[in-house]
This record gives structure tokens, C-alpha cells and sequence, in this order.
């Protein structure tokens, strides 16, 4: 997919509502005239504004078989993300839905409000056997929209009066406004979180993950998790070659400072249109280092934007991703920050009735 270089928009990740070809899905085009209209009568159009989109699937319990990932199963209660990250591995799924992966994934969003009583029958069946469920492994559960949907949190109160073990992802500190019951699973051993954070620099994040919470804000909602037994990990992910890679040691050591239990890393990947639509990014933001950028990637991806391979896709290859490894690693030692270890626990479990009620037997 080509992607014209624009000018960045203020708040938002990517620029581009380029759609993507890779389906084969017939092109749809506003009428000019009819633009031109609406323009000539209402003006210029705002800032562009966040659409949400109600959808109710039949399942929401997505089963994997990757080696390379601590889970095989996992729930998303949106579709897009409005943190617009501009290096985000999900952006291409988009496209599938003749959206663009660009502007559209991070300002034309999809929810699932009845996930929580969705899920509650996948957990029902006789034959569901217990495994932790991971949560935020595509988009983020805590980005903006959760404040008004409360879906996450529907589906963590689902958790809590199952005993099923949960393993949550997010860069927002809207994670905090559930740590009530947080706490209360971690009593239990039933959840352990992961807190996104690539970059300490504020000006950076700004462009890189526009409306993410602060780094500032992701450290001290690691404290508060930590405060309140929470088990909680940083996950520097992705690190992005001579963009942020500079940063390694001093943010594993704000981690550990922030009392996180453990650090992990992957390289950054770009899969099928984000690699374009990163090449814009960096055109627009770092144009006088997009190609070093670009070739350093390719170098820890076998020449290729994206390694799909288990295992290689987590840990890439070549000198480049081997000194950032060997990097992570020392000051992992230095500070004190080990492999995460969850421990979940898989017997508190007890299947749901589909009347909200718990069974007895």
C-alpha cells in the first residue's frame, strides 16, 4: 500500500486515510460535488472526532496456538484504539473492515458491550476448561472510550465471581479506576497486569502514542498496583531503533524504581500497511533519520519490515536486536527486574448459570 506523505494531525498517531487493497474491497468514494457542497454550507470541517460503533458477535473468547506467548486465549472488548500508537501491530486488522488502518483504526472504533454476558456462556459450557484469559493483546482496554463503555470492567467483575484467572495489557492509567477490584483478585492470585512503556521522554509519547497516558503516569500507576499487591510487569514494547532505543537503561530503571516485579522487550514489527504508514510517521517527525530507521529494522527482521515466525516475531535477529537484548538483560541484573513469573491460579474456578447466578455443584 502507498502511503502520500501528509502533515501530522494534532492528537492523533497517523495522518493517512489511505484504505488498504490487501482484501481486494471495492473501493467507496465520496461524490466531490457533494463535498464541495457541504463545505461551501458548513465550512471547513472540526478536528476530526471519535466514532464508536456498536457490534454484538456470537463470541468473544479468541483461542491461539502461538508458542512464542504465555496464554492461548484472549478477549478484546474494542476493535481500534484511540491511543493512536503510531507503531501498533494491530492497525492492519482495519482493513479487513474496509476501514483505513491509518486514520480510521484510531478515530472509527468498534465495542462490544454485551462481551461480559458473552463470555459468561463460553465459561457456562460443560466442556470449558480453565486457562487465564489475556486482555488487551490487540487494542488497549483501558483507552478513552472505556470510561463510557465500563466493558473491561464488566468483564473483570465476570472474573471475580468466577475465580477464572485474567492477565491484562495497557499503557493507560484508567486501569486505576478499577483497582478496588483488582486488589481483591490479586488477594486471590487471580490477575497480573502489564504496563506498556517506551519512551520517559513526554514530547516523544506525544507523537508516538498520542493519547496514551504520560509515561509519568504509566510509572506511578505501577506504583499504585505495586501498593496495592498487585502483581504488576513493564513491558518495553516496541523498542524502536534510533527512536527510543537510547532510552533502555534508564527505563528499566524507572521500572524498578516504580517497584515493578518484572521487565520484558520486543523489536518493533510492521506487518502488512503499517510499515508504510510507519515510513510516514517517521517521514513526518524524524525525516533526516526515517531511512536509518527503516534499514536498522529490516536488519533485525531478516531484510523484511516483519518477521511473522514464532519466537522470531518477539525477539528478532542480527546484531541490532542482539545488542539491545544483551543491553535489557545487564540492566535488568543491575536493577533487580527478573522474567515475570504470574502464577495464576486455575482452582478457584466455578462455572457461571447463564441467570448471572453461580452453580453449586
Amino acid at each position: 500500500m502507498q502511503v502520500t506523505q501528509k502533515a501530522s494531525i494534532k492528537g492523533r498517531g497517523i495522518a493517512s486515510d489511505k484504505r488498504s487493497t490487501r482484501f481486494n474491497l471495492p473501493e467507496k468514494l465520496a461524490d466531490g460535488d457533494w463535498l464541495d457542497e457541504v463545505i461551501a454550507i458548513d465550512g471547513e470541517p472540526n478536528s476530526i472526532r471519535t466514532t464508536v460503533i456498536k457490534e454484538f458477535p456470537k463470541s468473544v473468547l479468541t483461542f491461539n496456538r502461538s508458542p512464542d506467548i504465555p496464554f492461548d486465549r484472549s478477549v478484546n472488548a474494542y476493535r481500534g484504539c484511540e491511543h493512536g500508537c503510531s507503531y501498533c501491530y494491530a492497525r492492519p486488522s482495519h482493513a479487513f473492515h474496509d476501514l483505513s488502518p491509518g486514520l480510521d483504526f484510531e478515530t472509527k472504533l468498534f465495542a462490544k458491550p454485551e462481551a461480559a454476558q458473552i463470555l459468561r456462556a463460553t465459561l457456562a459450557k460443560p466442556n470449558y476448561k480453565v486457562a487465564p484469559i489475556a486482555i488487551g493483546t490487540n487494542t488497549d482496554p483501558y483507552q478513552p472510550i472505556e470510561a463510557r463503555y465500563r466493558i473491561t470492567r464488566q468483564i473483570l467483575a465476570l472474573m471475580e465471581e468466577t475465580g477464572h484467572p485474567v492477565a491484562i495489557t495497557t499503557k493507560s492509567a484508567r486501569i486505576l479506576d478499577d483497582l478496588t477490584i483488582l486488589r481483591r483478585l490479586a488477594e486471590t492470585d487471580l490477575v497480573a497486569i502489564a504496563i506498556s512503556v517506551t519512551t520517559l521522554d513526554p514530547g516523544l509519547a506525544r507523537i508516538l502514542e498520542p493519547r496514551a497516558s504520560s509515561p509519568a503516569k504509566r510509572l506511578s500507576t505501577v506504583k499504585a498496583l505495586k501498593a496495592a499487591g498487585v502483581p504488576v510487569h513493564v513491558s518495553m514494547a516496541p523498542v524502536i531503533p534510533a527512536i527510543t532505543d537510547h532510552e533502555i537503561e534508564n527505563l528499566v530503571a524507572a521500572a524498578a524504581e516504580a517497584g515493578a516485579d518484572s521487565l520484558s522487550w520486543i523489536p518493533i514489527r510492521l506487518p502488512h500497511e503499517l510499515a508504510p504508514l510507519f515510513r510516514e510517521w517517521l517521514e513526518t517527525h524524524f525525516p533526516e533519520r526515517a531511512d536509518k530507521v527503516v534499514h536498522i529494522i529490516q536488519s533485525m527482521r531478516d531484510g523484511k519490515n516483519n518477521d511473522p515466525a514464532f519466537f522470531g516475531r518477539m525477539r528478532g535477529s542480527g546484531p541490532w536486536a542482539e545488542l539491545i537484548r544483551t543491553r535489557v538483560n545487564i540492566a535488568k541484573r543491575r536493577y533487580g527486574l527478573g522474567a515475570s513469573k504470574w502464577g495464576l491460579r486455575l482452582d478457584r474456578f466455578v462455572p457461571p448459570n447463564l441467570d448471572g447466578q453461580m452453580t453449586l455443584f
